[in-house]
């Protein structure tokens, strides 16, 4: 059985298939394409199809439904939506109109302040080195950088003070057996910080660094090697005019504030570090996915 619209709300004849289309005024016009498919009598248009006014008319329900849910329309404009709502439902048949009616009743008990949308889980790769022994896994969006002057060297393509790195001792001047030939855990650190501090050197006048371990710990893992964890904060202040004569308008200001995290282990006799560079604020946001990619740094005998 046909379903018969107001007068005021039958469409207009399509001007190109001669199929009809609904109408709605222009400050409400939905932004969507009119479709067809040819094997299908229309219930409602009698030279249409039923694809075309039914798809149609769900798609402008669905672009209604989105407009009230967002709010991004004034009062006036959502009266006029929820009008054109109503009127929507009469043209497809009375169990879907209901789904639909149930549909948003379930989205205005739902305030926008209590929907969470899931967060993507980030997605890792694994690098494995088998000539120098050792491996790692790392964001997949993150892009390899030659020429860095580490033996591997990646970076976040968006952040560009997010970074890790691989470096390795000389094979000829260093002997080392296990990684507690460093020391315990808070020597190592020291020895870490210190080689951070000594990379970062700069002749600029008026620049000085703060800096500070915040931890230093040890893990056994799967494989039995025994690796060191290193973190450490180190920042940055430059004078805004580090050529004035009077020390009060020589004014410090923070250049940066990272954080750096550290794993060491030991093989093939030689002393192995992974380094993970990110500012704190970023480190704040991705904790868990950095350590996920200190726990997964292994070293390996080399082929």
């Amino acid at each position: 059985m046909a379903t018969v619209l107001e007068p005021s709300l039958l469409p207009p004849q399509h001007p190109f298939s001669g199929h009809r289309k609904t109408h709605f005024p222009p400050e409400l016009r939905p932004l969507s394409r009119t479709f067809t498919t040819p094997s299908l009598r229309c219930s409602v248009c009698s030279d249409g199809h039923e694809l075309h006014h039914r798809g149609l008319v769900w798609m402008n329900c669905l672009w209604v439904l989105l407009a009230l849910f967002v709010g991004h329309v004034g009062q006036d404009g959502r009266v006029g939506l929820r009008r054109q709502f109503q009127s929507l439902c009469y043209a497809v048949p009375r169990r879907n109109a209901m789904a639909v009616m149930l549909s948003s009743f379930i989205f205005s008990q739902v305030g926008s302040h209590d929907i969470v949308l899931a967060q993507p889980s980030v997605l890792f790769r694994e690098y494995l080195d088998t000539f120098d022994g050792y491996s790692f896994k790392y964001p997949q969006n993150w892009i390899q950088v030659r020429g860095a002057g580490a033996d591997i060297f990646f970076r976040d393509p968006f952040v560009l003070d997010e970074n890790l790195s691989v470096e390795l001792s000389s094979p000829s001047s260093s002997r080392y057996k296990t990684v507690e030939d460093l020391g315990p855990p808070e020597n190592a650190g020291q020895k870490v910080l210190k080689q951070y501090l000594t990379e970062f050197m700069s002749t600029r006048l008026g620049v000085r660094r703060e800096s500070s371990i915040l931890s230093t710990s040890s893990r056994v893992a799967e494989d039995g090697r025994l690796y060191y964890q290193v973190e450490v904060n180190i920042k940055s202040y430059a004078n805004n005019n580090e050529l004035a004569v009077m020390p009060q308008d020589r004014i410090a200001r923070l250049e940066w504030d990272r954080r750096y995290l550290s794993v060491l282990g030991v093989a093939n006799n030689r002393l192995y570090e992974l380094r993970l560079q990110t500012p704190e604020n970023v480190f704040l946001e991705e904790e868990n996915d950095l350590r996920q990619v200190m726990d997964s740094f292994r070293v390996l005998k080399a082929l």
